[in-house]
Order: structure tokens, then C-alpha cells, then sequence
């Protein structure tokens, strides 16, 4: 079918139910996704309107624009925070992320240990299940927050902050278990340090060398006479970063996501920095974004929850708890109030995005189909962790905004609360 006529479909979709869900006081986000959902379920029932959604998320093109997606939303996101914000969150951030790690790691073993069928692949089965509960998908939450219009509140730059530190592990956890699914044992000590020095490589190059550099590269693109200089030039640089992430084992949103944030106004000047933002938000916000989240909606195979509906109920319930517990305990620990604290706890449970990557590298590297024959838990283990990112997708900005919509104070309190708290203990 004409690449166009579903983009078409994509996008006024997307659009109308984005407005509906704006109308009842709900993030675009929950529009977007259940837009993908609806069109999967009409795709079921009318293939010759739509095209059957597993042929469509399986195409090169369709997959092609929404890594851009992904791309141009976290570059914006990284242009909506500033380095000093990030760094006074750095430390309440690191503990929030290792809590939001540790304890999903933890009942991801426990629930591998339990459940997964003995054979050679259950250590890989076992960490992958620990790996996609572990996971805060930075794009969704980033996106959540630009919705709710707390992006820039402390309680945003937090929930960001640990979402980036999760998603570098993540992907740490990731070069692991491909090394497991690839050798059937864990990596030697040797492969684990060599995997570490890319990560500490790429953080290097992007991060130290790219806040000495970036502000020489923007004046030097101004002496320039081509029209859209400064927009291809960030671009340029971005794209640069992302493909070092994708060479040294990491992913591409990585490095959009540094450059984003290296690139401020006075890279170049605050006209110029502000045309560009623009820019890049109606590429992303108006197109690109509504594909991206009605893709997520498209993954959903409704027959998993007749297959082993009480497995894929306790799952959903697990990612929650455990985010919840893991992210808001050290939150609430390290002076934030309860309120504030859970939603921290609630702003790490979206998976959403990063999430389907893992879950569709395994897939392709046939970590579903070990051992042979494949036991029906390892059959329906894919489909259980999609629908588990739809739920927490969905319902992650619904608990968010009802935490976070207290009143215009809101974001006042969030600052003052953790000083407080703190003092009073």
C-alpha cells in the first residue's frame, strides 16, 4: 500500500484522537497510542483499508521514520534542559535511577528464576526479563512531561535525569544479553570491561569534547552563506553523535539526546537558537512524534492475553510495583514529600519506546524461538512485554497528571518540598 495513503491515516488519526484526549484533560500522548491501537484492531477486521500492522512495523521505511522520530524528539528534549538544571539534580537523579534499577532487576530474576523453563537459554531469558523491567523509556517520558508542561520543574529534570542513567544501563544490559543469547553464558570479565570502556568512550567524545567544542563549530557554521545553515548544522553534529553511540555498542537517541542539551543559546544567537527550536518542534510535535506513538499502539496482539492472561496481569502489576518502589522509596529517602516522590516512582514506569527496541532486537536475534521446541511461557514472552509497554504507557501520564496538576503551586512546592522534608529530618 502507497506510503503516503498510510501516513495519511497515521497522522489524522493520530491528530483527531490526540485532540480528544487533550479535550478531556489528557496528555496527546494516550490520543496517539490509542490511535495505533484502534487502527490495529481495524486492520484485523478491514485488511484491504489498512495494512495488517505487523507488515507495517516489519517495513524498512515505516522503521526508518520512526527512528527519526525518535531522533528529532530527544534532540528537542535535550534543547529544553540546561546543563546547571541537570547538574543539581545529578545526585538525587543517580540514586533514583540505581533504586529504579535494582529492584526491577531483582523481581526480573526472581520472576525468570520462577517461571522460565529449564534449558540452556533460561540465564538469557531470565536477564531479559530483568532488563525490559528496568527500563524507563526516555523518549515517552520525556514527552509526558513536555505535555504536562513540567519538563523544566525539579521533579522533571529528575525523572529525566534518572530515565537517561536507566536507559544508558539499559543499554548496557542489552550488549550483555546479546552476548548471551549469541555464546548461550554471560560475558568474561574481559568482554565486561571492554563494554564499559565504549560506554566511558562515547561520554567522553559527545560530552567533554562536545561542550569545547559546539560553541567554535556554531560561530564557525554562522560564517556560512547557505540558507538553514544553522538547522543543518546541528543536525549534522547530532547525527555525528548518534552514529558514534550505534559504533561504540550504545543507541543513536543517546547521542541526540547529549547534542540537544550541549546546544544552547549561546552556542549561537538566542534568534537563531530559538528559529531552530521551532523548527525541530513542528517537525517532531506535528508529524513525526504522532507516528512514532501510534506505532507503539500498533504492536499489540490482544491473543496473548487469551493465551496466559494471568501471567501477562501479575507482569503489568510487577513493572509497576517495582518501578514504583524502586524510583520513589530513595526519592521520598533523599528529601522529596510522598506527592512528589510518587511521581517520581510513576514517571519511571513508562517503558513504551526503548522498551519494543530491546524487546525487537531479542526478537530478530531469536531469543523467542530457544530452546527447540520453544516452551509456550518463551512463545508468548514477547507479546506479554509489548502489551506491558502499551499499559504502562498508557496509564503512566494519566497517574502523572493527577500528581502533578495539584494547582498552579505546584512546581513551587516540588522545589521547596524536599528542603523541607529534609530539614524535618
Amino acid at each position: 500500500m502507497e506510503l503516503f495513503y498510510i501516513l495519511l491515516v497515521l497522522l489524522l488519526a493520530t491528530r483527531l484522537f490526540g485532540e480528544l484526549a487533550k479535550r478531556v484533560g489528557q496528555p496527546p500522548l494516550i490520543g496517539e497510542v490509542v490511535a495505533g491501537i484502534v487502527l490495529s484492531a481495524l486492520a484485523a477486521e478491514f485488511p484491504d483499508i489498512f495494512p495488517e500492522p505487523a507488515d507495517l512495523i516489519e517495513d524498512p521505511v515505516f522503521t526508518a521514520l520512526t527512528d527519526l522520530a525518535i531522533f528529532f524528539l530527544m534532540l528537542l528534549a535535550g534543547m529544553h534542559l540546561r546543563l546547571h538544571e541537570l547538574a543539581k539534580a545529578s545526585g538525587n537523579a543517580f540514586f533514583i535511577a540505581v533504586g529504579g534499577m535494582a529492584v526491577p532487576m531483582a523481581v526480573g530474576v526472581g520472576l525468570g528464576w520462577l517461571l522460565v523453563p529449564d534449558s540452556d537459554y533460561k540465564q538469557a531469558h531470565t536477564l531479559f526479563l530483568a532488563t525490559t523491567l528496568s527500563i524507563t523509556a526516555l523518549p515517552v517520558s520525556v514527552r509526558i512531561l513536555m505535555d504536562l508542561g513540567r519538563l523544566h520543574s525539579r521533579i522533571g529534570q529528575v525523572i529525566v535525569l534518572a530515565a537517561f542513567i536507566n536507559e544508558v544501563l539499559g543499554l548496557f544490559l542489552l550488549a550483555v544479553l546479546m552476548a548471551m543469547i549469541n555464546t548461550g553464558e554471560l560475558p568474561d570479565v574481559a568482554s565486561f570491561m571492554y563494554l564499559l570502556g565504549q560506554a566511558l568512550l562515547f561520554f567522553m567524545v559527545t560530552g567533554v569534547v562536545g561542550y569545547f567544542t559546539l560553541p567554535f563549530i556554531g560561530k564557525f557554521i554562522t560564517l556560512f552563506r547557505l540558507d538553514e545553515i544553522n538547522f543543518s548544522g546541528l543536525l549534522i553534529i547530532a547525527l555525528a553523535n548518534s552514529v558514534l553511540a550505534e559504533v561504540l555498542g550504545m543507541h543513536f537517541i543517546l547521542g541526540a539526546f547529549i547534542t540537544g542539551v550541549l546546544f544552547t543559546p549561546s552556542t549561537i544567537d538566542e534568534t537563531a537558537y530559538e528559529e531552530i527550536r521551532r523548527r525541530l518542534s513542528g517537525i517532531s510535535e506535528g508529524f513525526l512524534a504522532p507516528l512514532f506513538f501510534a506505532s507503539i499502539g500498533l504492536h499489540i496482539d490482544l491473543n496473548a492475553l487469551v493465551k496466559d492472561p494471568i501471567f501477562i496481569i501479575y507482569f503489568i502489576y510487577a513493572a509497576f510495583a517495582c518501578k514504583f518502589l524502586g524510583a520513589g522509596l530513595p526519592a521520598y529517602w533523599m528529601g522529596f514529600s510522598s506527592r512528589d516522590a510518587a511521581a517520581i516512582g510513576v514517571g519511571m514506569s513508562a517503558r513504551g519506546a526503548v522498551e519494543l527496541i530491546i524487546a525487537n532486537i531479542a526478537l530478530r536475534a531469536g531469543l523467542f524461538q530457544r530452546p527447540e521446541p520453544t516452551p509456550p511461557f518463551i512463545e508468548n514472552l514477547f507479546s506479554a512485554i509489548v502489551i506491558m509497554a502499551l499499559v504502562t504507557t498508557l496509564v503512566t501520564p494519566i497517574v502523572l497528571k493527577r500528581l502533578l496538576g495539584a494547582g498552579k503551586e505546584a512546581d513551587k512546592e516540588s522545589n521547596n518540598s524536599a528542603s523541607t522534608h529534609a530539614d524535618s529530618k
